[in-house]
């Protein structure tokens, strides 16, 4: 299902609880919505969608991937960028890094550990900002 797009900073702001399997059916929203805004959107967290789950949603290089209680486990490469978001009006200077590696589970809760570079990187770092209640 399509879900509105939150921008209350209020909620925004709150840390994500850990996904468990009863979220699955936010995951697919998730999915659903951002596919729906792909003109202008790359990355969503779940509470973009009002849940406050530790799951977001991102553009792997043309193809979406799905995380649930992603975390970055190594970082290398600090620069400075500046992002937007559907969630927020404007753009926010934020501090990035090139190259990250991140722990997951995939829908099946199956653990799974990946580094990403350059754009994608940069995507899932704005993504976890957000489940950290981090308003970018």
């Amino acid at each position: 299902m399509i879900r509105d797009i939150c921008k209350d900073e209020t909620f925004l702001a709150q840390k994500a609880e850990l996904a468990t399997p009863e979220d699955l059916p936010a995951a697919a929203d998730l999915l659903e919505t951002l596919t729906h805004h792909s003109a202008g959107c790359v990355g969503m967290a779940a509470n973009m969608i009002g849940v406050n789950k530790r799951i977001i949603a991102f553009d792997n290089e043309g193809s979406y991937l799905v995380m649930l209680n992603p975390e970055i486990v190594k970082r290398s490469g600090p620069y400075e960028a500046e992002e937007g978001c559907l969630s927020l009006s404007g753009t926010r200077r934020a501090r990035r890094w090139r190259s990250i590696k991140v722990r997951w589970q995939n829908e099946r809760f199956q653990e799974r550990c990946k580094t990403f570079t350059g754009w994608t990187a940069q995507i899932i770092q704005h993504e976890l900002d957000h489940c950290e209640g981090i308003l970018i």
